[in-house]
């Protein structure tokens, strides 16, 4: 067992009985896969297309695989998803699932039906370790990497959801954007393995301007990004100034944004495709960073990036004291740019009523930084005793 496990499962924990998970295993790590069971490479293909395209996840349903090697594959491997707890539908389309990982943390994943196109946002960690000042997900704290198998496992369920995997399948999810749960370039390798293998012909098929990566600046793994993958980029800036960011979004403190702006050039710069850009994101808090002159030193600032800005209005949750921008500051914002000629649109707000909007994702996670904990007593008043020392609070 552990020849056959020892080259493929590095990344991918094996399973109760220590079976390797093929639904994680990108395109060259199940060739790989094959190949140490003496197999030809083409295995993998087939495999592929049975597991990814039709749903499968039984090997003694793959019916154009000869029946000894199904069931040698049961015996030294599996296709385990994660866990579907439940699942929330919003009223005006939204679906969200809540999906229980290995070690009993939850993720959620959602479903933005739009215009011709429905767009899965999926979680990339359990929690998340920045800890963005807007961000429901920060406040949660921070347990793991989700697995490879976990990633695409969110896109598996969402397909399968919707009925969409099988012969007569339509394709619903035709966008996915890593932009749920967590920062996906600190699980650099399992994020990497898990787009390309949802780009990959023989797997779901997408079109590399159709899956987004949305990173708040971790620059060393961006300028590694482009040796191993061509996917569509975002960056959450949220602030037009180093001052201002470094509140919102803490890592501005260690990769400041000029530094931050020529990695984002530097990545475009070694795409093929030259026409590609880069989508800002910009989440407008009132009375924070929605006035005229943070427009206009967004325009400055962007002046040199092939870019188009979207625009969030704050969706608020309980452990934040932030306020949703107005509508006439948030239009306000929006005309600057575009008088400027960027392209600007602004995010409807979908989901909000199961709390599934930009920002609202918190899912259930054992927090091991208990950093959740900190923002509990805070919200709640429960802050450490006042002292007082010869007259004078401490």
């Amino acid at each position: 067992m552990s020849q056959v496990d020892k080259p493929v499962a590095v990344d991918e924990p094996a399973g109760a009985a220590g079976k390797v998970n093929l639904l994680g295993l990108s395109p060259a790590k199940l060739e790989a896969f094959f190949a140490s069971l003496g197999e030809k490479r083409f295995r993998a293909q087939q495999v592929s297309k049975w597991i990814h395209q039709q749903g499968v996840d039984r090997f003694e349903d793959m019916t154009n695989i000869a029946k000894p090697l199904r069931a040698k594959l049961a015996e030294v491997a599996e296709i385990r998803p994660p866990e579907l707890v439940q699942q929330y539908d919003s009223a005006d389309g939204t679906r969200k699932w809540l999906i229980r990982v290995s070690g009993g943390s939850c993720v959620e994943t959602v479903f933005i039906p739009d215009k011709g196109r429905g767009t899965l946002c999926v979680s990339s960690q359990v929690g998340c370790s920045l800890d963005c000042s807007f961000c429901a997900t920060g406040k949660q704290g921070f347990q793991r990497d989700l697995t490879t198998a976990e990633i695409v496992g969110q896109l598996w369920l969402a397909a399968k959801s919707f009925g969409s995997l099988g012969p007569d399948g339509e394709r619903v999810v035709s966008n996915v954007v890593l932009m749920g749960m967590g920062e996906p370039l600190l699980n650099f390798d399992n994020v990497v393995d898990a787009v390309n293998l949802m780009m990959d012909d023989n797997a779901y098929g997408l079109s590399k301007r159709r899956v987004t990566l949305s990173t708040s600046g971790v620059v060393p793994m961006l300028d590694e990004l482009g040796k191993h993958t061509d996917v569509s980029l975002a960056v959450s800036l949220h602030a037009p100034n180093d001052a201002l960011r470094d509140e919102l979004v803490p890592i501005n403190r260690k990769y400041p944004i000029a530094m931050l702006l020529a990695s984002v050039k530097r990545y475009l710069d070694g795409l093929p495709d030259k026409h590609r850009r880069v989508t800002i994101e910009y989440t407008l808090i009132d009375g924070v960073n929605d006035r005229p002159e943070h427009a206009q030193q967004l325009v400055d600032l962007l002046r040199d990036v092939p870019s188009k800005i979207n625009l969030i209005p704050f969706n608020p949750f309980s452990a934040s004291q932030y306020r949703r921008v107005s509508n006439n500051s948030l239009y306000r914002f929006r005309d600057i740019l575009l008088q400027a000629g960027y392209t600007a649109t602004i995010r409807t707000t979908r989901g909000d009523d199961i709390d599934a909007a930009c920002g609202q994702l918190a899912g259930v996670v054992n927090d091991r930084t208990r950093r959740s904990e900190r923002h509990r007593r805070r919200s709640t008043g429960a802050l450490e005793p006042v002292r007082f020392v010869q007259g004078e609070t401490e």
